[in-house]
């Protein structure tokens, strides 16, 4: 499983131990991902994804998941969410 938030897309980053004798040595951030279930509103269902701390931040401020996929990039997200902002996309539509 590759350490990708699927609403974002952070991803790991790399960069340098530096010690108190400017000894550099290469090393990984790792995002912080947790698995939550968050609901969709419009479409009436839930879906588990693994996102990063700052991204369930996000879709908090945003007044839930639908508001942050519709905003949301196409490039960022993942298969699982591009389908559900589809699906939010068409149930919009019909209504």
């Amino acid at each position: 499983m590759a350490r990708v938030c699927e609403l974002t897309g952070k991803r790991v980053m790399s960069g340098n131990n530096v010690s108190h004798a400017n000894n550099r040595t290469r090393r990984r951030f790792l995002p912080n991902l947790t698995n939550v279930t968050l609901m969709s509103d419009i479409t009436g269902r839930s879906i588990g994804l693994r996102i990063s701390a700052h991204a369930l931040r996000s879709v908090e401020h945003n007044d839930g998941l639908d508001n942050f996929l519709l905003k949301a990039s196409d490039g960022d997200l993942s298969s699982a969410a591009l389908k559900l902002k589809k699906d939010i996309k068409k149930k919009m539509a019909a209504v």
